[in-house]
C-alpha cells in the first residue's frame, strides 16, 4: 500500500524555507541598508565626531540624509529598530545624538505610515532634534524622553512625547502641534512664529518668542491671554 503522506513529505522536504526567516532576513537587510546612510552622514557630518548644533549645520545635515534614505523600503518599525541598534552598537561613540535626531527626523518625514510610534523609554541617551520638520499629515509619537531641540521648525506635523523634553523644545516651529507630558527645559518655543506647544508639567524658561501658543499646565503662557488647550 502506498504511503499516503509520502508525497506531502517530499514537498516538505523540498520547501524547508519557512517564511518567517524571509521576513527576518528581509528585516535585518533593510536595517543594515538604515545603518549604511546612517554611516555614510558621519563620514560628511562628524569627521571628528564632534557634532555643532547650527541651523545651517542641520539643514545641510537633512539634505545628506535623504538622499541616503531615497532608495530604502522600511516601515516605521524599521526606525524603531534603528534607534535601539544606535544605543546598543559596540561601535563607539556610535550613537552622536545630534545626527542620530537629524536621521530618525528624515526617515520619520518620508516613511509611508502617517502614524509613528517610537517606545524609546530604555534607550540609554536621549536622541536630539526627534520631530525636526514634521510636516502636515505626520504624527510622530515618542514613549520616553527625548533630548535637546525636539520639534524644531515643525511645519504642521503633530509631535507627542510621553515623557520630558530638554532645551530649545519647538524652536522654530512654523505650525502644527507639539505635546508633552511632563517637563521642558530653557528656551522653549525660540524663534517659533506659529503652531502650539502644550506641556502637562513645567517649563524652565521660554525662549524669545515671534507667535504661536505655549500652553504650561493648561494655562495660557505665551501670548498671556486665551482659551484651555487639550487636557492630559
Amino acid at each position: 500500500m502506498n504511503n499516503p503522506f509520502e508525497a506531502f513529505q517530499q514537498s516538505v522536504a523540498h520547501n524547508r524555507t519557512i517564511p518567517l526567516d524571509n521576513i527576518l532576513k528581509s528585516k535585518g537587510e533593510t536595517l543594515n541598508k538604515i545603518l549604511t546612510g546612517y554611516e555614510e552622514l558621519l563620514k560628511n557630518e562628524a569627521k571628528d565626531l564632534v557634532w555643532l548644533m547650527q541651523y545651517s549645520t542641520v539643514i545641510k545635515a537633512y539634505s545628506i540624509a535623504e538622499k541616503g534614505i531615497v532608495e530604502i523600503d522600511y516601515t516605521a518599525e524599521d526606525i524603531e529598530e534603528f534607534c535601539y541598534a544606535l544605543d546598543h552598537s559596540d561601535q563607539i561613540p556610535y550613537l552622536i545624538t545630534g545626527p542620530a535626531g537629524v536621521y530618525v527626523s528624515v526617515l520619520c518625514n518620508h516613511a509611508k505610515e502617517e502614524e509613528i510610534n517610537l517606545h524609546l523609554r530604555d534607550l540609554n541617551v536621549k536622541i536630539n532634534l526627534l520631530g525636526y520638520r514634521l510636516p502636515y499629515n505626520k504624527k510622530l509619537v515618542v514613549e520616553g524622553n527625548v533630548g535637546d531641540f525636539a520639534g524644531i521648525g515643525l511645519d504642521g506635523g503633530e509631535l507627542i512625547i510621553e515623557g520630558s523634553g530638554k532645551n530649545y523644545t519647538g524652536a522654530g516651529m512654523k505650525q502644527g502641534k507639539i505635546y508633552v507630558r511632563h517637563n521642558l527645559g530653557f528656551n522653549t518655543g525660540h524663534g517659533m512664529t506659529g503652531g502650539q506647544l502644550i506641556v502637562g508639567g513645567r517649563i524652565k524658561g521660554l525662549g524669545k518668542i515671534v507667535g504661536g501658543e505655549i500652553y504650561e499646565r493648561d494655562q495660557l503662557i505665551f501670548p498671556p491671554d486665551g482659551i484651555k488647550p487639550f487636557n492630559f
